[in-house]
């Protein structure tokens, strides 16, 4: 389970970023094509979202996190690149 965090975490930092960059690139440039990414790329980020948090629980006794560990996990879901971080620096054995 643990590899499968670390994919959902890249893959959720990925979204998060495509995100950012949809709405502050694509859109500044008045292209109406940011209208009709929005949807797509912030559906999967959504999932993408909510099973990194899913799985941050799922794996908590797992790879032995305290309760610090464990929210600086759950705060860098918030962050643009922390979850790249926290793939790096916070999940082992995988």
């Amino acid at each position: 389970m643990t590899k499968f965090f670390k994919f959902i975490a890249i893959a959720e930092g990925v979204s998060y970023l495509l995100l950012f960059f949809n709405m502050l690139v694509i859109k500044r440039l008045n292209l109406e094509l940011y209208k009709s990414l929005l949807y797509p790329i912030g559906m999967t980020h959504g999932l993408l979202f909510i099973s990194y948090v899913i799985l941050a629980c799922l794996i908590f006794k797992e790879q032995k996190w305290n309760i610090k560990e464990f929210l600086v996990v759950q705060v860098a879901s918030f962050l643009p690149f922390g979850t790249f971080y926290i793939e790096k620096k916070y999940v082992k054995n995988a």
